[in-house]
């Protein structure tokens, strides 16, 4: 019988299940699921999760829009095993677990959907957290952060109609981004929100957590035959049989507290290739805020005087996935209270410059030989030294 989900703590299993070859396991798995698969294997701190498989998606699509027999029992067992791990309950109001619902295809494309956070909220969750966690703010903004990112991605709602509620507020309380407004502006936002779903869907925001996450996963599932992700693999000559995978995955919290955030980070400069970190955060945030230009973001040497600790214990990790990878790594981290996790990694992009230093210098790391270092220098960036350039 086929298997549709594997744990990421079960990525032996995977490999079996393909030969041991790990390009089929990236494939099985998309490049996401196994990253985070092959992260926890070698003890970086993940949330724990699980990956529902490219093979799960394609049954799907051939079924006409059915879910494969089998599947919904193995999510519900994935589910049970993050559970466990967290000790807190799917759907539970006095002790919520959250989870995200992201997309991850062996090749990463435009048009596939984006991420879900904070699937599992709904109005008793929400009051219960408030009641909780004794911040009123923090409840309310993770779940408008749900209404939001749901009903734009997975309803289809306009999602400039949120976006004019939240400027609304910010011009009545006259600041300038979402995290300066007060919990209190939140609860009537939320209000505001559910209005828009219900307005535009016919029907309430789905409050039930098993089929938020339903829907959820038939979204990433129906994306892969979206225009934008046909397009572009036609272009990329990328085959339309692959299929893409679903990572399910305990929610941490960057706008927890003070202590917590989220932001990306270069193992190295990806523009000189000098090894130190290069990167950006934000403190009380969630990962679409620091892609999405609504804040000033801050310079990821400014978390070594804001949380020293968290810092060293990032560039630990860094140093750890370039010696396994072999090559320099682009991540994202979360902090929740003062506590690191790393939600992605993969080879980083870089220009000539840093691409022939990083080259040089893992050499003298050991971490490559000098035959390989020679073949990751391309002509084009040979190119790059042939011509002037300006002083720095």
């Amino acid at each position: 019988m086929t298997r549709w989900v594997y744990r990421f703590d079960e990525v032996e299993l995977a490999e079996k299940a393909v030969g041991g070859d790990w390009e089929e396991v990236r494939g099985l798995l998309g490049g996401k699921g196994a990253n985070l698969a092959e992260m926890t294997r070698i003890g970086v701190p993940v949330p724990p999760g699980f990956t529902i498989t490219s093979e799960a998606c394609n049954a799907y699509l051939v079924g006409g829009g059915r879910f494969p027999e089998g599947l919904e029992e193995e999510v519900a067992a994935g589910l049970a095993a993050i559970e466990a791990a967290t000790g807190r309950r799917f759907g539970d109001p006095e002790n919520p677990l959250l989870v995200s619902c992201r997309s991850g295809a062996r090749f990463s494309m435009p048009g596939m959907m984006d991420t879900i956070l904070n699937l599992g909220m709904n109005a008793e969750v929400t009051a219960s957290m408030a009641e909780s966690f004794g911040d009123l703010r923090f409840a309310y903004d993770s779940y408008r952060r749900l209404l939001q990112m749901f009903a734009g991605i997975v309803l289809g709602v306009n999602p400039e109609l949120f976006e004019e509620v939240l400027a609304e507020f910010r011009e009545r309380r006259g600041v300038r981004s979402d995290a300066e407004l007060t919990g209190d502006d939140l609860v009537e936002i939320v209000e505001r929100f559910d209005q828009i779903v219900t307005t535009a869907t016919g029907r309430p925001f789905p409050s039930d957590p098993r089929i938020q996450l339903d829907l959820a996963i038939r979204a990433v599932f129906d994306s892969w035959n979206g225009k934008r992700a046909v397009d572009y693999r036609n272009a990329a000559g990328i085959p339309h049989d692959l299929g893409t995978a679903v990572n399910v995955q305990a929610m941490v919290f960057g706008n927890r507290d003070d202590r917590s955030g989220t932001g990306v980070a270069m193992s190295r400069n990806a523009t000189t290739g000098e090894p130190t970190l290069e990167g950006d955060y934000l403190m009380r945030a969630q990962g679409e805020d620091v892609v999405a230009g609504i804040r000033q973001t801050k310079p990821i040497e400014a978390l070594s005087h804001e949380l020293p600790e968290v810092y060293e214990e990032l560039v630990g990790y860094a140093r750890l996935l370039e010696r396994h990878y072999r090559d320099m790594q682009d991540m994202e981290f979360t902090i929740e209270s003062g506590k690191l996790w790393l939600l992605q990694t993969r080879n980083a992009k870089r220009t000539a410059q840093a691409a022939v230093r990083v080259a040089v210098d893992m050499v003298e790391e050991g971490m490559i030989s000098r035959d390989e270092a020679l073949l990751r220098v391309s002509p084009e960036h040979v190119d790059f030294f042939l011509h002037p350039q300006f002083a720095p």
